[in-house]
């Protein structure tokens, strides 16, 4: 299959707007009506609750992993470095798509987990280890946010001084991931340090009745 498919194909995958569709068909309302404004799990968790928000983030996660493995499409050889650029570009069109999902007017969220099902699909210890590190911060703290930006300076650590990733596509990757999304969370981080940044409410029932 044509690479340039693959490539829409995955970026179709990421504009599944999973927030938008659970908070309209089970809640009666716009989850970017609510909240932080953003189509994310985050955003889900703290206005609809644990399980709409954990669904919603086991989807997009599951977005990001499904548009690497089309990779498995193309004619590379596995493992090759066209193939891991290729799986690169295709993760990276579906987090564009979550971000700028034509189902929903171009009105997504942060593609935090999206870009984690990418990870996962890519290099499944790297992934384990963001995961520890982002359940460890938000068991400490409870920010999300906090959790996200750690994990994400974390990635090209792992990468780069513990795993030895030989690929300098997926060394770059992982240094622009970690800068991508602290500049996304810039709002996120002024709240912190101000001390009004929203605490995920775990195990609590969602603040919206269904419709």
């Amino acid at each position: 299959m044509g690479i340039a498919v693959l490539i829409v194909l995955a970026y179709l995958i990421g504009s599944i707007p999973t927030a938008v569709w659970v908070s309209k068909g089970m809640f009666g309302i716009d989850i970017r009506e609510h909240g932080s404004g953003n189509a994310g799990a985050t955003n889900t968790f703290r206005v609809l609750g644990s399980k709409a928000g954990a669904m919603v983030m086991f989807v997009d996660m599951m977005k990001g992993l499904v548009a690497v493995k089309l990779s498995f499409l193309s004619h590379y050889t596995i493992n090759s470095e066209p193939f891991v650029n290729l799986q690169i570009f295709l993760g990276l069109a579906a987090v564009v798509g979550h971000i700028f999902p034509i189902w929903a007017e171009f009105r997504g969220g942060k593609g935090i987990a999206t870009l984690f099902g990418m990870i996962l699909a890519i290099q499944v210890l790297a992934a384990v280890s963001l995961v520890m590190v982002f359940i460890l911060i938000l068991f400490l703290t409870r920010y999300v946010s906090l959790s996200s930006i750690s994990a994400s300076i974390a990635f090209p650590v792992f990468i780069v001084f513990i795993f030895h990733e030989p690929e300098l596509s997926y060394k770059l990757f992982a240094i622009a991931t970690a800068f991508l999304v602290v500049v996304t969370h810039y709002k996120n981080i002024s709240r912190l340090i101000n001390g009004n940044e929203s605490k995920v409410p775990f195990f609590k029932k969602s603040r919206r009745r269904r419709g």
